[in-house]
């Protein structure tokens, strides 16, 4: 089915009301559930919820710069990214990790319809905008304008493929290397990396000058 960093001035505002879902009611129930069978304690939560919080996209970016320069990693990462970003120090949890690639030909996006299911381990919060109805309803219906309002413009020759995360599953895109930047360490390329590039609504661009 069916990414550019932008100054988030077009319309996708996030929503208002606050009403649980099916996961978020799903979600509460697993976790009270593993707290009362001692499992996990209230504390364990708590950790995990504060570590996610000081995450940022910038462990991301890490990922998809050594997925640029290194081939064997990259294979791994798409072939299973739980496993591969674990070489970071990253646990995914009770959710399974799946990239997917950007190519000169396929663009892909990504959305939580019933929510707002997200990579915080890799990308730290989800932006507003992510978690909007207006987005959510609109990127899997039509993607080209969405993306057009991140100031993205796909040419037609462009299949644009749009990727559902659930509770059971996050989604990381892996955006195409820019030209121009195969004199690049893996530290100066993480830099050209935003957080809407492996989100899907924008793409990476070569370092000015």
């Amino acid at each position: 089915m069916s990414d550019d960093h932008h100054d988030h001035s077009h319309p996708l505002n996030p929503d208002e009301e606050h009403t649980l879902g099916y996961y978020g009611i799903m979600e509460i129930a697993v976790r009270e559930l593993l707290i009362e069978q001692d499992v996990i304690s209230q504390q364990d939560v708590r950790a995990g919820l504060e570590a996610l919080d000081k995450g940022d996209a910038a462990l991301g970016a890490r990922v998809v710069a050594r997925a640029w320069t290194d081939d064997a990693f990259k294979s791994l990462l798409l072939r299973d990214g739980t496993k591969a970003v674990s070489e970071f120090g990253v646990n995914m949890g009770l959710a399974d990790l799946y990239a997917v690639e950007n190519t000169p030909t396929l663009h892909n996006v990504v959305v939580c319809t019933l929510c707002s299911c997200y990579p915080r381990a890799l990308l730290g919060l989800p932006p507003d905008w992510y978690k909007s109805r207006h987005y959510r309803a609109r990127i899997v219906r039509e993607p080209r304008s969405v993306l057009e309002e991140f100031g993205l413009s796909l040419s037609d020759s462009v299949e644009v493929r749009v990727h559902d995360s659930t509770a059971d599953l996050r989604y990381l895109v892996l955006p195409d290397r820019p030209k121009g930047t195969e004199h690049l360490g893996e530290g100066a390329l993480a830099d050209l990396i935003t957080r809407d590039c492996m989100i899907g609504t924008s793409i990476p661009q070569p370092a000015s000058g």
